[in-house]
């Protein structure tokens, strides 16, 4: 039986950065964002109902997120509509993935993790994440971030201490070696408990 390791944090912690060290030691990962990202493509699932809603969202057979937001910020129950479109097309590329994969653990990046409280639905999860100085100084160094949008998307996320209370195991991403060496640690974990 394959192993379902629920990978989250919150932004700015380092989690696909861990991400992609599983991967690089040969599991498969599936990425929620990544996810959202196909369906909103041209010829995505979502373009069509999201569409129908809200036709300008549509930009040359996509999604164009930006008019998303706008929309959501202007909309108290715009994103209520978009979720009943995006998550259930979501689960489908998830369930996907789950019945594609020929492997002993497979790790499903989800950030909304536990505030979606589906970590039910893991053998474990493994909480990401770094202390808020750092944590800060990553998010306001990315291109176009600014404090307040920062402070935006973190009222939106469970605080970092709730996380680490319903989480099965937690690796802080000060540096890439101790993560990578942490990342191999409970690869061998898992598989020495579950062979």
């Amino acid at each position: 039986m394959t192993f379902r390791l629920g990978l989250t944090g919150s932004i700015g912690m380092g989690k696909s950065t861990t991400a992609a060290l599983f991967a690089a030691a040969g599991l498969p990962v599936w990425d929620a964002d990544a996810s959202v990202h196909r369906l909103y493509a041209p010829g995505g699932a979502a373009v069509a109902p999201i569409a129908s809603l809200h036709p300008a969202a549509c930009r040359d057979g996509g999604i164009d997120r930006e008019v998303l937001k706008s929309w959501i910020a202007a909309d108290p129950i715009a994103l209520a509509r978009i979720e009943a479109i995006v998550h259930p097309l979501v689960a489908a590329d998830r369930a996907r993935f789950l019945a594609d994969a020929a492997a002993d653990i497979v790790v499903l990046d989800i950030p909304l993790l536990f505030e979606k409280s589906s970590q039910s639905e893991f053998d474990a999860t493994l909480l990401v994440t770094a202390p808020a100085a750092l944590q800060r100084h990553r998010v306001l160094a990315r291109p176009g971030m600014t404090e307040a949008q920062f402070q935006s998307i973190l009222a939106r996320q469970m605080p970092d201490a709730e996380k680490r209370r319903l989480a099965t195991h937690i690796v802080e991403t000060l540096d890439l070696a101790s993560t990578q060496a942490y990342v191999t640690a409970l690869i061998s974990h898992i598989r020495n408990r579950h062979a």
